[in-house]
């Protein structure tokens, strides 16, 4: 089944910014309502109590040279279903 982006920023930060962006969106999430906005555009997510995270670290790999690297976190849910294992910070 296709995807349909509702919302999508990608844009340079300091990781001072991110981590405060990010604070506040963990304070969102634990609210169980997120609105994203931008450039006058709003999405708005109402997340359920149980959901299924996901992170992962990524380096792409370039011949002759250093990869890009990643860390990405994810939340997906449908609606009905349980998650599945966790993930710990150390």
């Amino acid at each position: 089944m296709p995807e349909k982006v509702l919302f999508k920023s990608e844009e340079p930060s300091s990781r001072g910014d991110a981590a405060k962006f990010l604070r506040q969106l963990a304070d969102k999430v634990e609210s169980g309502h997120v609105v994203l906005k931008q450039a006058g555009e709003e999405t708005s997510l109402d997340l359920p109590e149980n959901l299924t995270l996901e992170v992962k670290a990524e380096q792409e790999m370039k011949p002759g040279r250093a990869g890009k690297m990643s860390l990405e976190v994810e939340m997906e849910w449908t609606p009905g279903e349980e998650p599945k294992g966790g993930v710990e910070l150390a």
